[in-house]
């Protein structure tokens, strides 16, 4: 059985300090083979820089997707070409810069995909997810039968219905973007692992880790305002994984809250 935890979208320095604080612990605790993480808003809040990726890798992640927020730091693309783990959304044009997937060994040599890939509902409209996730598949397959993706995606509509097309193909479908974990964690009937969103990593007492004053004077005022990310108490959401490493399915899924 390979043990995976994901770790759901991590913003700015309070979740990189959640990172740096409990996944140490986590690895030796539940025995952990890999860990993901969703990374596009780990450098204050917007994009990723090396630095901070290099960060992450130091602190036991292994495996970096991205989303929406992939090119806010513009010195990415000096880099993400260069970098076999961290992964942007699949659907974007094919001379886009990066990868979609990456293929990690673990415990003896046992290889797993994780795939990166955007929602259209509310986001820029990239290729159709549905479409390129199958694509991938054809080419994935003949490495190994574990795939994780992360469904990175605004409608929860957009992502059920992807989390049903997904079933029996992939191990899990974890979605990321909105940071807040959803309680609609599940096996579908093919043996695919399903949650809606896996939350939110950075500062617990804030608007979706930004400080909450700024987004209630948005929303009052209606002007534009500067965000910043929150201070204070950080938690750690994600997914715990147990997926059978001779069949593919996953046999456990369990939500993860944890503060510090």
């Amino acid at each position: 059985m390979l043990n995976i935890l994901f770790i759901g979208d991590i913003v700015g320095r309070p979740g990189r300090n959640a990172v740096k604080e409990l996944v140490k612990e986590y690895r030796n605790k539940y025995k952990l083979d890999l860990v993901i993480a969703n990374g596009e808003n780990a450098a204050g809040g917007n994009g990723i820089t090396k630095a901070i990726a290099d960060e992450l890798y130091d602190n036991y992640i292994d495996i970096i997707t991205m989303g929406n927020h992939t090119w806010d730091k513009k010195e990415i693309f000096e880099f993400i070409d260069h970098e076999q783990y961290l992964i942007r959304p699949a659907n974007y044009p094919p001379e886009t810069p990066g990868r979609g997937y990456g293929i990690v060994k673990v415990k003896g040599g046992i290889k797993v995909a994780v795939i990166n890939l955007s929602g259209r509902v509310f986001l820029p409209p990239l290729d159709c997810p549905f479409r390129k996730a199958i694509e991938l598949l054809d080419e994935i397959k003949m490495e190994t039968k574990i795939s994780i993706i992360d469904f990175h995606a605004e409608a929860t509509s957009e992502k059920v219905a992807f989390g049903w097309y997904m079933d029996g193909l992939v191990s899990a479908v974890i979605g990321t973007h909105t940071h807040i974990q959803t309680a609609d964690e599940r096996i579908l009937p093919q043996g695919t692992a399903y949650i809606t969103d896996a939350g939110m990593t950075g500062p617990r007492d804030s608007v979706l880790g930004v400080e909450r004053e700024m987004v209630i004077k948005k929303f009052i005022s209606q002007m534009p305002v500067r965000f910043e990310t929150a201070k204070g108490d950080s938690q750690l959401n994600g997914i715990l994984l147990e997926i059978n490493e001779m069949t593919g399915k996953t046999e456990s899924i369990k939500r993860i809250q944890d503060y510090i």
